[in-house]
């Protein structure tokens, strides 16, 4: 099993813990949790997950990092920086909208289905 760390999140986006301290990235790992829960119907442990939870957290928390340090904002899988708004379950496209919602490969500058990835932010 994995765990998610604020180190995890911060590597993700390569800030150091003076621009987003532990206790504002472990809110936004909680945070990311409680989306994955919601968009999967079962608990999650961001301490004890599986590889592919992990991965949704670290990344989503690290989106939320990102809207935190640039004064945009985030609900959930909708995020809004500046004058741009993605949601990200309405731009997925209809074959692979449960994959990334079960299965998602998210990077630094992308959300995207692990198999399609077209998704992007």
């Amino acid at each position: 099993m994995a765990s998610v760390s604020a180190d995890d999140v911060r590597d993700v986006i390569n800030v150091s813990s003076a621009e987003v301290p532990d206790a504002k990235v472990l809110k936004m790992i909680k945070r990311a949790e409680v989306t994955l829960e919601l968009e999967t119907d079962k608990e999650s442990d961001y301490s004890n997950c599986a590889d592919t939870e992990k991965e949704f957290i670290t990344i989503l928390a690290a989106i939320y990092a990102i809207c935190y340090l640039t004064g945009g904002s985030a609900v959930g899988l909708s995020f809004s920086v500046g004058d741009q708004n993605v949601s990200v379950l309405s731009k997925a496209p209809q074959l692979c909208h449960s994959l990334l919602r079960s299965t998602p490969s998210l990077g630094k500058s992308w959300i995207c289905c692990s198999v399609c990835h077209r998704i992007s932010l």
